[in-house]
């Protein structure tokens, strides 16, 4: 538990997406109103969040910095994700669950 939680947070699911320089979009798994996305990759990455497959990233969606993770909220009509990377390719990971850390 981080130092300063306030609820920790209970994964239920994790997917990886293959992420590119062109959108791909993937179903998440589990349920919660919380998605720890992880950027394995050494490239900056943008998300999108959708309640279907269409679901298309751009760059003027959520960014993530290259080698680090970010917690946002979404709520249960959420099903889909889509990613884009700067450059390069590589694997992003989202987590769903309910919680928060600080």
């Amino acid at each position: 538990m981080a130092i300063g939680s306030t609820l920790p947070f209970r994964p239920a699911g994790t997917v990886a997406l293959g992420a590119t320089a062109t959108s791909a979009s993937i179903p998440l798994a589990g349920g919660g109103d919380s998605v720890v996305v992880t950027n394995t990759t050494t490239s900056l990455a943008y998300v999108r969040f959708g309640a279907d497959p269409s679901v298309v990233a751009t760059a003027a969606d959520m960014p993530v910095l290259p080698n680090s993770r970010i917690m946002l909220g979404i709520n249960t009509l959420i099903t889909n994700v889509a990613a884009l990377l700067a450059s390069g390719s590589g694997t992003m990971l989202f987590t769903r669950g309910d919680g928060s850390y600080l």
